[in-house]
């Protein structure tokens, strides 16, 4: 095995195959209402990267019946993780995400709850609403970091310091929910060596690791710096040659939810190649295979210490 998989994962910790559902608890995000400001991160859709979550319309539980439905048709999965993708989804009185949550994790199919959120999102309050169900069922906790660069986290407007990632992460871990670390390879200014010391930074301080590739979308301020030639996405080969590298310098023992990640086919611009899905993950299972990359391989005191020099 190349790499420590979420399927893995998954069938290792709960016995069988389990499906992830996307859902939508209604909230903004603070990037959005004016409280930190109101254009959102630079790449985030009008959807809050939750294209793929069900309506908010619909109650949690409608959301998760509709979902199963759809699931029914194409496997035969029984057990389901219940994730709250769009906008941040720590971001409303605690009662009404107490009300959500346990309305999300009350079936017997539903394994776990997995919270998309920003670590600057996370009060006392909300740590320990998850501690109480994190004793019921697995709470994983999704932070959005990207990136480790304070220049970069400007730029995309991320609107805190990497001080308050490092606080969440030891909150979270101090009541015993997973920490899971979103990473954008590709960001606009930022060289091989910088997405590098974000990954190795993100991996020894998470249980998992999504590693997401920059996809720019319509209507958002990345695609007018991408018309105008401030930067360019990267072909299939670069990015799998750097999918490459940051897998042999993760921790073996972390979980890797994602390589690559889709962009909604209506709203994507660039790079192209990342629609086909099956294509990319299949070149890069063949590349992993041909070098022999494994996970973990160079995470070792002298690539760290040379990954740390800025």
């Amino acid at each position: 095995m190349h790499y420590y998989s979420l399927n893995e994962y998954l069938t290792k910790t709960f016995g069988e195959k389990v499906y992830k559902i996307s859902l939508s608890g209604g909230m903004t995000c603070p990037n959005r209402d004016g409280t930190i400001d109101t254009r959102g991160c630079v790449f985030c859709s009008k959807g809050g990267s939750g294209e793929f979550a069900a309506s908010q319309a619909l109650s949690v539980s409608r959301q998760l019946e509709e979902a199963k439905q759809r699931i029914a048709k194409k496997s035969d999965c029984k057990k389901f993780i219940a994730y709250f993708q769009p906008f941040t989804n720590t971001y409303a009185p605690v009662e009404y995400l107490e009300k959500l949550f346990t309305q999300a994790t009350e079936p017997d199919d539903i394994v776990a709850l997995s919270v998309a959120t920003r670590p600057d999102c996370l009060g006392n309050d909300v740590l320990a609403l998850l501690k109480r169900l994190n004793r019921k069922k697995p709470v994983w906790v999704e932070l959005g970091l990207q990136t480790i660069h304070p220049e970069t986290a400007c730029y995309i407007r991320r609107g805190y310091e990497l001080s308050v990632y490092d606080k969440a992460v030891r909150d979270l871990k101090s009541i015993g929910v997973q920490v899971i670390t979103h990473i954008i390879l590709g960001l606009p200014h930022e060289d091989r060596h910088m997405m590098l010391q974000s990954v190795l930074y993100a991996g020894e301080r998470s249980d998992g690791i999504k590693l997401q590739l920059l996809h720019v979308l319509k209507d958002t301020d990345l695609y007018t710096d991408y018309k105008d030639g401030v930067f360019q996405t990267f072909s299939l080969e670069e990015y799998v040659d750097l999918i490459c590298d940051c897998l042999e310098i993760i921790p073996p023992d972390v979980v890797i939810h994602r390589m690559t990640g889709d962009g909604d086919k209506k709203l994507l611009v660039a790079p192209g190649w990342s629609a086909d899905k099956k294509r990319v993950l299949n070149t890069l299972n063949s590349v992993l295979t041909q070098r022999n990359i494994c996970q973990g391989a160079k995470y070792d005191s002298k690539t760290i210490e040379f990954l740390k020099l800025v």
